[in-house]
């Protein structure tokens, strides 16, 4: 129905999370209204995004910058014996606000399905393991979404640090069961840090 140009750019923006093929035929037809100059920014933005950003070696967080660590893993005033996990880059953002927590964070790169095994290989389960085994890691906070998803993968990851012997706390929840961390207000988000177990 549309004209080919219009097609493969509403394939493309229809592979990003949570983006159907109707909500990427309005982002298409909103370039096609815009500016010159809006669409070009927007390509030079999506060119350079690649060699701008790095991914930091301990945490996976992408970061732009000089060193191979981003501004929290490099900060010294950070406690050094707590690590986080989250699920994704989108869900550190919101702990961060919290200011609550002061410790690194691990990005663990996506959630386990229950009926799914496969997810398993997407998780960056031998990094998390090198990390949470450093001498200097007392307590490992695992701070998955409240979905099922979540659930499996606090399950998951309990079972693969038990053997290190080091203290494990998840969050509180006053998380909602289906919630994600990413549209959890500041103060909820606060006090499941607060009363994690």
């Amino acid at each position: 129905m549309y004209p080919p140009s219009i097609q493969k750019l509403i394939a493309l923006f229809s592979k990003f999370p949570t983006v159907g093929p109707r909500t990427a035929a309005r982002f298409v037809f909103y370039l096609l209204k815009s500016s010159d100059t809006e669409v070009k920014e927007l390509a030079d933005s999506l060119a350079g995004l690649k060699s701008a950003v790095k991914q930091c070696l301990f945490c996976f967080n992408p970061f732009e910058g000089e060193g191979d660590l981003c501004e929290i893993c490099r900060n010294p005033r950070r406690n050094q014996t707590m690590l986080c996990i989250v699920e994704k880059e989108t869900d550190l953002v919101p702990i961060e606000k919290t200011k609550k927590y002061l410790g690194r964070y691990f990005i663990l790169g996506g959630a386990l399905s229950r009926f799914n095994r496969e997810d398993l290989k997407e998780l960056r389960t031998e990094a998390l393991l090198a990390r949470a085994g450093q001498k200097e890691i007392l307590e490992t906070i695992i701070a998955t979404n409240s979905t099922t998803e979540g659930e499996s993968t606090a399950l998951y990851l309990e079972r693969i640090l038990k053997p290190l012997g080091k203290k494990i706390t998840k969050l509180a929840r006053g998380l909602p069961l289906g919630g994600e961390l990413e549209y959890a207000d500041e103060e909820t988000l606060g006090s499941a840090l607060d009363g994690r177990k």
